[in-house]
């Protein structure tokens, strides 16, 4: 992360002094990070990451070359329309009055995810749609700190141009996205912004002038990086994770597959009457 970057959370080294000196809140905020970076869940893209990071000689978390954070400090913060929450690092789909929220955590480099959105995504989306649920994107971009390269944070950037433009655009990226993972991946595709254009032609309607700008000139990686942020700062350690209520849920089996659409709505359903 760079100083500019720590300055908005309480200022630089130079500033703030040693990391002893700074506020508890601060530095238990640090270590919580670092926690997160470091910490496998087994069966989830966290496991992978490690995995791939021992056998490519890259330390988990740790990124190779120059990171997003560092290539965007100088852009100014701009945050797409139809975002939520702090910085607008939330994502909504469906009716703000239905009887069940999801929270759903995903890296466009994961294939755990793809995985699960290529299963489930059609059943989550119509439910959103039918009023039944909705849903809480929460992005993530671990898999760039730990496989190296920028595809998750530039997807995420290409997204934010999406959602500028509605939350129904930003799905049906999202969707095309995931359906369109690299098939391995330590293959960083998602970084080339020409790829990325190309798969949004998949949206009817996307390709505005404006997305393309937005998308060529990543107007919105220094959104991404504070989207990217937010995952750190919460307690999700892998990805998929997908919360009802708060409560989670098993997306994903011991053989790395998608549970069942009618699987996954009993424990939609269940989580919704309390049990």
């Amino acid at each position: 992360m760079s100083d500019e970057r720590r300055g908005e959370r309480g200022g630089s080294r130079a500033t703030r002094g040693s990391a002893s000196e700074r506020p508890r809140s601060e530095r238990e905020s640090g270590l919580k990070r670092a926690r997160v970076r470091k910490r496998a869940l087994i069966g989830g893209c966290a496991a992978l990451a490690v995995a791939f990071a021992a056998g490519l000689g890259i330390a988990t978390g740790t990124a190779t070359g120059t990171s997003s954070a560092e290539e965007t400090a100088h852009r100014p913060l701009k945050i797409p329309a139809h975002s939520q929450g702090t910085d607008g690092t939330l994502i909504a789909y469906g009716p703000g009055d239905a009887k069940t929220t999801l929270e759903v955590y995903e890296d466009p480099r994961c294939p755990y995810c793809g995985e699960f959105e290529r299963k489930l995504g059609p059943t989550l989306k119509k439910m959103a749609e039918s009023g039944t649920v909705r849903i809480e994107f929460h992005l993530a971009a671990f898999l760039d700190k730990s496989l190296g390269g920028h595809g998750s944070t530039t997807a995420l950037a290409a997204l934010g141009a999406a959602l500028d433009q509605s939350p129904e655009k930003f799905t049906a990226f999202h969707d095309v996205l995931f359906s369109h993972q690299p098939a391995k991946e330590t293959d960083d595709a998602f970084a080339s912004t020409a790829h990325l254009l190309e798969l949004a032609g998949k949206v009817p309607g996307l390709r505005t002038p404006a997305f393309n700008k937005a998308v060529k000139e990543k107007t919105y990686a220094p959104w991404a990086d504070k989207v990217a942020d937010a995952f750190y700062d919460s307690d999700v350690t892998g990805t998929p994770t997908v919360k009802a209520d708060d409560k989670k849920l098993t997306v994903i089996d011991a053989d790395g597959k998608a549970v069942s659409p009618k699987d996954f709505t009993r424990q939609i359903a269940a989580a919704a009457d309390g049990a």
